[in-house]
């Protein structure tokens, strides 16, 4: 890269579900963070990694602010504060098809408390809205803050100005070198990422209660002697015997259906087959208690 080029930290705020993680994995050309239609999804601060001739954008996928009703939410809310600190721009996201609402003018507003990162306001999701949503939604979002740098209306579905968004967040960032290598483009281990792969199979499907209560840890993960398969023997944690019988499904089809589309994820990032063995355990009360969290790496 040139000696001008720029390179920093990005994180994209907003209520669960506005599209940041679809948003991310659309920016960096490949899945790094889970997606799903349940809120609260992402649990990490998941880096991923853009890079263009100009610069390199690293994008900090964060969990979405919300009204914490568990230690679980509040670790993950002051997470979010924590990055929200340190990056040098925050993309805050609301989505083209519904109305600016409350719970985005609080969080618009509090991003007074972030002086130093510079703000920009994209508006998401426009392949689901028609044209005249579109522009009534980019004037209610301007007119939260006088600071935007930009307003950006996008699709991350469609591609549909992806560019012009990479270009506005690299304009904003410091004068620095690339602070990974060319070719990375997350900083999360295969192991952390076979784990997620495997929660966003577990949560496809299961009924409102369960997503907060899924966590999933990788036991053992090696390759097999002689073959060319890989072994991963993980458990999905939940927190009741009731949400386990969820998960298993009759006589285990659920849970063979969790496998298949799990290996389905996981295959083409390890690059060879894999034999994926799921347990599912109770943990009481985990997303409550500091020490199970701490266990499950919260």
């Amino acid at each position: 890269m040139t000696e001008t080029s720029r390179s920093g930290f990005i994180t994209f705020v907003g209520r669960p579900n506005v599209g940041k993680s679809t948003l991310t994995n659309a920016l960096v050309g490949e899945k790094v963070a889970i997606t799903s239609e349940k809120p609260q999804t992402t649990r990490r601060a998941i880096r991923g990694i853009v890079n263009r001739p100009g610069g390199q954008l690293v994008i900090v996928d964060t969990p979405g602010i919300h009204k914490p009703r568990t230690l679980l939410g509040e670790r993950l809310n002051s997470l979010v504060e924590q990055v929200l600190g340190d990056v040098d721009v925050i993309g805050f996201c609301v989505p083209a098809n519904e109305k600016v609402g409350p719970g985005d003018r609080r969080i618009a507003a509090s991003l007074d408390g972030y002086p130093r990162a510079k703000k920009v306001a994209i508006v998401t999701k426009t392949d689901a809205a028609a044209r005249d949503q579109i522009t009534e939604r980019l004037m209610e979002v301007d007119a939260l803050r006088e600071d935007w740098a930009a307003v950006i209306p996008l699709s991350a579905l469609t591609r549909e100005q992806l560019d012009v968004l990479t270009d506005e967040l690299l304009g904003l960032m410091p004068e620095g070198p690339a602070l990974y290598g060319a070719d990375v483009v997350t900083d999360e281990s295969i192991e952390d990422r076979v784990a997620e792969i495997i929660r966003e199979a577990a949560l496809e499907g299961v009924r409102d209660e369960l997503p907060h209560s899924i966590a999933v840890t990788i036991e053992d993960m090696a390759p097999r002697e002689d073959s060319d398969l890989t072994d991963i023997y993980a458990n999905i944690v939940v927190e009741r015997d009731s949400q386990k019988a969820i998960i298993i499904g009759r006589k285990g089809s659920r849970l063979a259906d969790v496998g298949k589309r799990a290996r389905a994820g996981i295959e083409p990032l390890v690059g060879t087959r894999v034999f994926l063995s799921l347990r599912v355990r109770v943990a009481k009360e985990w997303q409550r208690d500091p020490k199970q969290l701490g266990r499950l790496g919260f």
